[in-house]
């Protein structure tokens, strides 16, 4: 899974993008569902799963500690959990691959269980630091032995029963908020997230979904989260909707290319995560939605997408927790706008999968972008929708969403964009170049 060989990628523009496409399952979501069905008991059942490298390492490793976790011939995902408790020794190192979202995550999990186990991962991940995590689980009484940086490789000696805690977050980060309550889960008591900005709320949702008590309300520091432990979680009929930061790749493409027109099916537009429309909007693209519905608590929509000219803006700050992950492909669409875009308060882009904001601005500048670097973005002048010069060689740092983005910037170069290496795109999205293919062919 992490071993996967270079793939080197040369991209040059191409027409219109036009058709209707469906997006892989939300990938935040599938990481959840595999968990919760994992420590429910009976058997659930969920559709529309990722199968990205990163949700097929949270499922080995829920294998690893005693969960079946199985594909069907029929695409459905079945769990047969072991409950909240039964989490069991896992016999080797848990290997993360890729998935930062993997490791945080099931460290709050086996933080509350009477196990041991060791995370290991990429290069990329290894680089990555856990010490946010570490912090709080510590606290709640679990034992810790990290490579230095507070970094993967690392021991994890979990305590049953654990110290419930109440935990303000000290940055933004959905992660480390639902590491806590998941190892609130098998801890007695009520354990507390206090949460100063809003993050992406997928934990919340999906755990009342499975029957766990769980309350959020407005305190004077920001959103209460509160989860009484020793839950019963019971088995759910699941399915994933689509990726809001896959189908980001997809919405700036049609806006910046002339003459496309493309549909987005079965998108989540959970607020949380919805930044990136917001933005796009207000630098004049056309979105709209349609279909809007709910599945699975999650509220879900179809997205129209026409090509408009962009006119830049000041991103405002507070869209960061809900489009984190998009700001590589915002940093596109920048570099096609009228005028200097500035998209500061994203600090997080530094400790991401690559140093993001460092990793674009170098590659935007290969093909011919104007940027300046901030310790939290970047300000882009852009191109008026003229073409980009392109020709740059652009370095992924092993990481999916530069590789994505880069080809997106392809779309709208006059000379092709080198890709060093576009194999980490299979961590979330393994099928992203048939689907540009696709769109392209007309």
């Amino acid at each position: 899974m992490s071993n996967t060989d270079p793939r080197p990628l040369t991209l040059a523009a191409r027409g219109p993008l036009r058709g209707t496409v469906t997006v892989p399952g939300d990938k935040s979501i599938s990481h959840r569902a595999i968990m919760f069905s994992a420590l429910a008991v009976g058997e659930s059942r969920i559709e529309g799963l990722l199968e990205g490298e990163d949700v097929l390492a949270t499922a080995a490793a829920m294998r690893a500690m005693g969960a079946q976790v199985e594909r069907g011939e029929d695409g459905v995902w079945r769990v047969h959990g072991v409950g909240v408790g039964g989490l069991q020794q896992p016999t080797q190192a848990l290997d993360m691959g890729n998935s930062g979202t993997s490791t945080r995550l099931l460290m709050g999990l086996v933080a509350s269980h009477g196990i041991t186990a060791t995370f290991t991962g990429d290069a990329s991940l290894s680089g990555r630091p856990m010490g946010r995590v570490i912090e709080p689980l510590s606290r709640m009484g679990a034992e810790i032995t990290a490579s230095p940086g507070g970094r993967l490789p690392l021991m994890l000696r979990g305590l049953c029963p654990a110290v419930p805690i109440e935990y303000t977050l000290p940055v933004a980060s959905a992660q480390v908020k639902s590491a806590v309550l998941l190892a609130g889960l098998n801890t007695p008591g009520i354990t507390r997230v206090i949460e100063p900005v809003p993050t992406r709320d997928h934990s919340e949702r999906m755990l009342r979904g499975f029957g766990a008590e769980l309350t959020v309300e407005d305190g004077p520091d920001g959103k209460i989260i509160s989860i009484t432990g020793e839950a019963e979680l019971k088995p759910q009929h699941i399915v994933v909707p689509g990726d809001p930061s896959s189908a980001g790749f997809w919405m700036v493409a049609a806006s910046i290319v002339p003459g496309s027109e493309i549909t987005i099916a079965n998108v989540c537009i959970n607020p949380t995560r919805t930044g990136l429309i917001t933005a796009l909007r207000l630098m004049g693209a056309d979105i709209a939605e349609t279909n809007a519905r709910t599945v699975g608590g999650e509220p879900v929509a179809d997205l129209i997408v026409r090509h408009a000219p962009l006119k830049a803006i000041e991103v405002p700050a507070d869209l960061a927790p809900s489009m984190i992950d998009e700001y590589p492909v915002l940093f596109v669409a920048a570099s096609l706008a009228e005028g200097r875009t500035v998209a500061r308060g994203a600090h997080e882009l530094r400790v991401k999968e690559s140093d993001r904001i460092a990793a674009m601005r170098t590659a935007l500048e290969a093909c011919g972008v104007v940027t300046e670097e901030f310790e939290d973005g970047l300000a882009i002048q852009g191109s008026a929708g003229a073409p980009l010069a392109g020709g740059g060689k652009v370095a992924t740092l092993l990481d999916h969403r530069i590789a994505m983005s880069m080809t997106v910037t392809a779309l709208a170069a006059e000379q092709p964009i080198a890709i060093d290496d576009v194999a980490p795109v299979a961590t979330s999205y393994p099928n992203f170049f048939a689907t540009l293919d696709a769109l392209t062919a007309g």
